[in-house]
């Protein structure tokens, strides 16, 4: 028997709070969560992910055969996931799909490839009604592999069309 640690979510956690699953979700651990007692993000806020890069990830099998590199768009989801997720975690915005809505100025520095372990963190600039602003960075062995502005809004889901007909 395993006696679950308070101060991360794992990958099962995860799935309760974001919408993502394999092969998308991009998050295997979030390590620095908000203060519990916390109501509301706030600037100055930072949050904390780690995304265990492996062989078995689905883009390696063309990106790029032979010389396998994690594609910069996977390594800015992977930020964005971690991002959205510390902003779903608030009770207000439990149930809300996260959405990206910009990148600025994003820098990629050093290629991620299998068996790197990527660590991403998120500071919050700015979150209001919904909408986040987050500087991010990853990192692999402390080196910068990336780093940017991100910002995102978190909404209601649609309502599925697939609900029941009504007579």
């Amino acid at each position: 028997m395993t006696t679950r640690r308070k101060d991360w979510l794992d990958a099962l956690d995860l799935q309760q709070i974001l919408p993502h699953r394999y092969p998308f979700l991009m998050v295997d651990r979030l390590t620095k969560l908000p203060n519990e007692e916390a109501v509301q993000i706030v600037p100055g806020m930072k949050v904390a992910g780690i995304k265990n890069v492996t062989f078995n990830e689905p883009y390696f099998q063309g990106h790029f055969p032979g010389n396998p590199i994690m594609p910069g768009v996977m390594i800015t989801e992977c930020m964005a996931q971690v991002a959205c997720a510390a902003g779903l975690l608030l009770r207000d915005n439990q149930g809300k799909l996260g959405l990206f809505t910009g990148i600025e100025g994003m820098k990629f520095r050093r290629q991620v490839v299998p068996g790197d372990t990527l660590l991403v963190e998120a500071e919050f600039l700015a979150f209001r009604r919904g909408m986040g602003k987050v500087h991010a960075t990853a990192t692999v062995d402390g080196e910068m592999a990336a780093e940017g502005i991100l910002r995102f809004a978190l909404v209601d889901p649609p309502k599925s069309s697939l609900s029941a007909p009504t007579e």
